[in-house]
């Protein structure tokens, strides 16, 4: 038994996963399905988007049926983010969406596994992270009456719903296996942050993405780098920190004289591999709002990673005057800070679009800000509950701007966008939801695994950036609202078991 209190209780109470681990580990059906989906993902710009999307399919069927569900979720993960792509590239169209389509063989997959193992039927646990997604979810439920279309309200406030019950469901049946879910978000980062490189460096690259002279703007499987930026700001903390992981294990075991297993030596190799991929691909990107979030995560982080908020605080510090003493010796590098620059200087002069003459320099900023015009002007018709979730498009040619016909989808700024769409109300629940996943991963800093500590301040890096990046974009596009409903799980799951050991103590 441990000589540390709390790390006994814990380890009595929750018992490591290494047996079923390495059960996973060991099963040929498992890596198969997970590199294929891996593959499948990268050699998207190869093969036809039907073929290929009905050969991977009829595979896993085959090879999933009698085993975990869990490598489903893998699945689903690396292959949803294709929703863009077919929609855009395929010669015939898919009934549904094809993270539907996945979602719904993966719990059809968990609901056979379930009946054939005999396991307990889903039972609802009243957790902050639950409990606030239900709430978020009621609040913009309001939205159907005072919708301008009851469609555009349902496709968005179902997204919600399916976040919700990604955190019900995990929660309840991937307890041990909480690892899994960690890997299945980097195994679809780093398959999406491949493709986006090769389309940086040539590939499939539009003529007005060109950067640099040679370079394209990486944008994935998403159709537009913004976002493919998000996806690789939300998993790089997580990579970050399990590579961090890694270092540190292995220091310890040198300082005590320990031999170090050529497995962990390969791990850590994977997993530095993929932490780069990832950074580089968000980097290739181009997005300033990309850019803004992981600076400002990376802040975040330093501040959680010490148990002592002042050790945290003054680890921020030295990261932001590091950064400082770079910018002004010039050491970074100059198309970076001009495109920062420039952008910044345009978005703090410049109080109203209308009658601004734009220029292939401003342009993006300027089409930005003018939707956000947009979005404060239904905001200002529509105060309390907004012209209803999802309507932004719907009723944008009513408070476009002149020269601005295209309403884009959205107002290219989250908070707004909610302003808009859902009001004072709904702006202020959707604030009120972060505000307690925050809270709560703060709290799950305690957790006495290392691991989960380490995936716990990964988490807060993500939720950060989300938070900064929303400043420019809407994140919850193409599918990605899965991988963050499966973060979130994650957050419940090591949450519950920090509140349960200070129980048993």
């Amino acid at each position: 038994m441990a000589s540390n209190g709390r790390l006994s209780i814990f380890e009595q109470s929750f018992p490591r996963p290494t047996k079923m681990a390495w059960a996973y580990a060991r099963s040929h059906v498992t890596w198969l399905c997970v590199i294929a989906a891996f593959a499948a993902a990268i050699a998207i710009n190869v093969y036809p988007l039907l073929v290929l999307f009905l050969a991977t399919a009829a595979g896993f069927c085959l090879l999933l049926i009698p085993h975990t569900p869990l490598t489903m979720l893998v699945i689903l993960l690396a292959l949803s983010p294709l929703r863009t792509l077919i929609a855009t590239e395929a010669g015939i169209q898919l009934p549904f969406d094809i993270g539907q389509i996945l979602l719904a063989l993966y719990l059809g997959f968990w609901l056979a596994y379930s009946i054939v193992k005999r396991s307990r039927l889903l039972r609802f646990s009243p957790e902050p992270v639950l409990l606030s997604a239900v709430a978020l979810c009621l609040v913009f439920a309001f939205g159907a009456w005072t919708s301008d279309g009851i469609g555009n309200w349902l496709t968005e406030w179902l997204k919600w719903v399916v976040i919700a019950l990604m955190i019900w469901h995990l929660s309840q049946t991937a307890g041990l296996n909480w690892r899994w879910l960690v890997f299945a978000v980097l195994v679809s980062a780093v398959a999406n942050a491949i493709v986006g490189l090769y389309i940086f460096f040539g590939g499939s690259g539009a003529d007005h993405l060109l950067i640099l002279g040679r370079f394209f703007r990486a944008f994935g499987t998403f159709g537009q780098p913004n976002p493919f930026g998000g996806f690789m700001g939300i998993a790089l903390p997580l990579a970050l920190m399990c590579a961090a992981l890694n270092v540190y294990q292995i220091v310890l075991y040198l300082r005590a004289g320990r031999r170090i297993a050529l497995l962990r030596i390969l791990l850590l190799g994977a997993i530095a591999c993929a932490t780069a991929i990832i950074a580089a691909a968000l980097f290739a990107s181009w997005s300033r709002g990309a850019w803004l979030g992981c600076a400002v995560s990376l802040v975040a982080m330093f501040v959680a990673l010490p148990r002592r908020l002042v050790t945290g605080l003054s680890y921020a510090i030295v990261l932001m005057a590091l950064f400082w003493a770079m910018w002004t010796a010039g050491l970074l590098p100059r198309s970076v800070v001009n495109r920062l620059t420039t952008a910044a200087a345009d978005l703090f002069t410049i109080s109203d679009v209308r009658g601004i003459h734009f220029t292939p320099r401003n342009y993006a900023v300027v089409e930005r800000l003018a939707h956000w015009q947009a979005a404060i002007s239904m905001a200002q018709d529509h105060p309390f509950f907004g012209v209803g979730l999802g309507n932004y498009a719907s009723v944008y040619d009513d408070y476009r701007l002149v020269n601005w016909e295209e309403p884009l989808g959205h107002a290219h700024n989250l908070y707004l966008n909610f302003l808009a769409e859902t009001g004072a109300v709904g702006l202020a629940a959707y604030l009120a939801f972060w505000i307690v996943i925050l809270r709560v991963t703060w709290r799950t800093r305690s957790h006495p695994d290392r691991t989960a500590r380490a995936i716990a301040v990964g988490l807060f890096g993500c939720w950060t950036y989300i938070g900064v990046h929303s400043v420019f974009d809407n994140l919850f596009v193409n599918n990605l609202f899965l991988h963050i409903g499966v973060l979130l799980a994650v957050l419940a799951i090591l949450h519950r078991q920090v509140f349960s050991s200070l129980e048993l103590e």
